[in-house]
């Protein structure tokens, strides 16, 4: 598989996850205002015209990220890709110039490498390559037309080695709506199932003694997402848009007892279950008419402080600004072991501003805000709870 670096110079390809941008604009909504255009310039990142694909390797040094950008001038079908050197187990996001994730992948390169195959509209995107481990990696990123070379071997059903899983020799068994089946992986270690129309799902294994750990893929074999360890040692995966209609299968495994039996259970996600899922992950303010839990902390003075136990289910706080002027909250992990951050939001839903890590782990959001209600969001990126002190403070123009 050829991996030189044709089109650019040594020091234009390789690149360190989270280095300073060489540029200050806020690409897909700030997502990439410290990436770097794959093809060297913008001009040579147009894969609807470049006549072959575009590649850099990038260093991540550990829960940093790299940032690639491309273009496309029209719609295109492309092939995105990450492959690690050595033990690198790379994964990616692809974002679209609005800031929205369009597609997330982890293995679907075959083995441990990333791939995603998808027909994108024109406008600019980014690639967000991170370490699946938070481990050190070197790895390379690859964006081209899916006529160009690929980087990646990908799946091929059929071809595994192992003893089953949605591409391995054995078949799948039908998963159906609402109906739990349950075996032993030495049984059934993945189900099919069909979706007639689109539609908002949740897909649970469950048995404790097993802890049980499940993957979801589409019926081209790309990754869509995966869960451990939900509810205790059950596992849930919640898609809370609406998934295209056509295949999909979901693999699963035993990573305690393999003989014990797991129950695996398709249902769809109703509207309101939906909805909920997004406001506990931070992906949209709750509203403040009592039917979901928001703390009213009133109207902010010039400083506040509120202590609380965070944890993976967002905590939500309205506060209320008087006049114009600006906020700043800072969320402290009292015993250093919590990755607490802070989304904020306006009386209408819209973000404002989020932060993550400013101070080590501990995140300091700072925005402009006008005389209204806010709702704040406090979550944390690591498994469990941890104390977390916040402070919020209030500041004014000069008169």
């Amino acid at each position: 598989m050829n991996r030189v670096l044709t089109r650019l110079p040594l020091a234009a390809a390789i690149c360190v996850g989270s280095a300073g941008a060489s540029f200050a604009q806020e690409y897909c909504a700030g997502i990439g205002s410290s990436g770097q255009w794959i093809g060297g310039t913008e001009a040579f990142s147009d894969l609807t015209t470049s006549p072959d694909y575009a590649e850099q390797m990038a260093l991540v040094m550990g829960n940093n990220e790299y940032i690639a950008l491309f273009s496309l001038s029209e719609t295109t079908d492309t092939r995105i890709e990450a492959e690690g050197r050595g033990s690198g187990d790379p994964m990616i996001e692809i974002y679209d110039s609005a800031g929205y994730l369009v597609a997330t992948d982890d293995d679907s390169g075959g083995g441990v490498s990333s791939r995603s195959e998808l027909t994108l509209d024109s406008g600019t995107y980014c690639v967000a390559l991170r370490s699946y481990d938070s481990a050190p990696m070197t790895a390379f990123v690859r964006v081209g037309r899916q006529e160009h070379e690929p980087l990646t071997a990908g799946y091929v059903p059929g071809n595994d080695t192992g003893s089953g899983g949605c591409f391995g020799p054995l078949p799948n068994d039908e998963l159906v709506d609402e109906l739990p089946s349950t075996a032993t992986i030495g049984d059934i270690n993945a189900y099919r199932f069909t979706l007639t129309e689109s539609k908002a799902l949740t897909l649970t294994a469950t048995n404790p003694a097993a802890d049980p750990y499940i993957t979801l893929y589409d019926g081209n074999g790309n990754y869509i997402d995966e869960n451990d360890d939900w509810d205790d040692l059950n596992s849930r995966i919640e898609i809370t848009y609406p998934l295209d209609a056509g295949d999909y299968c979901v693999e699963v495994d035993a990573l305690s007892d393999a003989s014990q039996p797991i129950t695996v259970m398709l249902e769809t996600l109703t509207e309101e279950e939906a909805m909920r899922a997004m406001y506990d992950r931070g992906e949209a303010a709750p509203p403040l008419d009592g039917s979901y839990p928001v703390t009213d902390l009133g109207q902010l003075a010039n400083r506040q402080r509120v202590d609380l136990q965070n944890g993976t289910i967002v905590s939500w706080y309205s506060v209320d600004i008087p006049e114009a002027g600006a906020i700043v909250v800072e969320a402290v992990s009292l015993n250093g072991m919590g990755d607490p951050y802070l989304i904020l939001f306006d009386d209408f839903g819209r973000e404002v501003a989020y932060n993550d890590d400013t101070n080590d782990l501990d995140p300091v959001l700072a925005a402009r805000v006008s005389a209204g209600t806010y709702t704040l969001g406090v979550g944390e990126y690591n498994d469990g709870t941890s104390p977390v002190r916040m402070i919020l403070e209030r500041f004014v123009p000069a008169k």
